[in-house]
């Protein structure tokens, strides 16, 4: 029996369906990421946005480091998941956050950002 860590998806994929792991190396990467009809900023955008409405949280974090290279601020993330609240709903906005502060670490808060106080229901910051 094997100890190997698979950690991450991509690695347990590659492990138990070769194949697909194959066409994902040779078709996904090097053809669709490479398509110069959208950045890798704007196509690490969509890719994100696209695995948090669908609940893929196990591939958020490397598409988040992705991102984060591909020049995705942890701003533009942070009112990307806030926006897509909206849109998929509270519960995977809520979980996004949790593994995009567990990946990339703390995002300031948006108030402090907008340079805004905030104040609870009984005015105390």
């Amino acid at each position: 029996m094997s100890h190997a860590d698979f950690s991450s998806p991509r690695e347990a994929a590659r492990a138990f369906t070769p194949t697909l792991s194959a066409f994902v190396d040779d078709t996904l990467y090097p053809r669709i990421w490479n398509d110069p009809a959208l950045s890798p900023r704007d196509r690490s955008l969509v890719t994100v946005a696209a695995l948090i409405a669908g609940g893929h949280l196990d591939e958020l974090p490397a598409h988040l480091r992705r991102a984060v290279t591909n020049g995705v601020t942890r701003e533009e993330l942070s009112a990307a998941i806030t926006h897509l609240a909206f849109y998929a709903g509270f519960p995977a906005a809520i979980s996004a956050s949790a593994a995009a502060q567990a990946t990339l670490g703390a995002q300031p808060r948006s108030d402090d950002v907008a340079g805004h106080s905030s104040t609870t229901q009984e005015g105390v910051k």
